[in-house]
């Protein structure tokens, strides 16, 4: 059988507590004693179990990360970030992948439920602000990357309409008056103020969007390529393209170069996220980057205040990005 707590204290000479004051670290402990039950566990080789200890005081020191995909560098930044700030004050990171299910995410969030993690921090959600809420009645919870309207809890997200307007505003400092967009049909709050960003930055400077301008599908590759075909298929064909996101710049690039149509000459593309292969991509992608790894540590530093009682802190936090210009708009 293995050794236990008791076994401990009693080849000690001590009581259960006093051996539990010394693996606690606990100061209010004679040197005696102390040496009396190091030198106990080292001979029985004992083990104590800080699992069940640390659930007992509700406390595990690890965060749960739920993230959508993982499709994206971003994210992974995002979750390096995450790691370094957790591991500076002794916390370590559990990941996992939703795929975009709420079936999937809630039974993810039961890790809350049963204390496995002390809080949790989303990476884009698809639960709905009521739910998001009523967790956080009871567990620490924490948005980043991907807001929640609605959603009273700490978030931390890049300016996505400021982004998405800067985005246009860059092919229109270059002279595009023929700007087409390739967006989604998601009701995500990224996408809607991205979309929203570009098409402000357009009518301050008087610039009107054809209809077959717009392309809205989902995230994926295909829908990249689907939107160039729609756009080339254009008598008047647009001479620049903002992609809400880097995946989808990168199809339209893909399906551009395929097509015969010279990237930053012919046509200048734009993505968001600034996701790693964007430098490493032929031509490289222009892009509006995110500061993943200040976001990771600033969610996980504002969070962990919230769990050590430091704070109660439900601030939504704007992030700056950076205008990113690569060979995919003529730099």
């Amino acid at each position: 059988m293995s050794v236990t707590i008791k076994d401990v204290a009693k080849a000690a000479g001590v009581s259960v507590a006093t051996v539990s004051r010394v693996l606690n670290g606990s100061a209010n402990v004679s040197e005696a004693a102390t040496k009396a039950v190091n030198d106990t566990i080292k001979a029985l080789n004992y083990s104590p179990n800080f699992l069940g200890r640390n659930l007992r005081k509700c406390v595990t020191n690890s965060i749960l990360v739920i993230q959508p995909s993982s499709e994206h560098s971003l994210y992974s930044k995002i979750i390096a970030g995450m790691q370094e700030a957790a591991a500076a004050e002794g916390y370590d990171i559990i990941t996992s992948i939703s795929n975009g299910t709420p079936e999937i995410e809630n039974r993810q969030l039961n890790m809350l439920y049963n204390r496995t993690v002390d809080g949790a921090v989303l990476l884009g959600t698809v639960l709905g602000s009521g739910t998001i809420n009523s967790l956080a009645q009871n567990y620490h919870i924490a948005l980043c990357c991907e807001g929640c309207q609605g959603a009273d809890v700490l978030t931390v997200v890049v300016d996505d309409e400021l982004g998405g307007y800067d985005a246009a505003k860059a092919l229109i400092d270059k002279g595009h008056t023929k700007i087409a967009i390739i967006s989604t049909l998601s009701d995500t709050v990224s996408s809607a103020n991205r979309e929203k960003g570009f098409f402000r930055a357009l009518e301050q400077n008087g610039i009107d969007i054809p209809e077959g301008y717009v392309y809205r599908g989902d995230y994926g590759y295909e829908h990249g390529r689907a939107a160039i075909q729609q756009f080339m298929a254009l008598e008047d064909r647009p001479t620049a393209v903002f992609a809400i996101s880097d995946l989808l710049a990168a199809a339209a690039i893909k399906e551009a170069t395929d097509m015969g149509v010279k990237i930053g000459s012919e046509l200048a593309v734009i993505g968001f996220d600034d996701i790693t292969w964007c430098e490493r991509y032929i031509p490289t992608i222009s892009s509006i980057a995110q500061p993943c790894d200040e976001m990771g540590r600033f969610v996980l530093k504002k969070l962990l205040e919230n769990i050590n009682g430091k704070a109660d802190d439900t601030g939504y936090y704007t992030m700056k990005h950076t205008v990113m210009l690569r060979a995919s708009t003529g730099d």
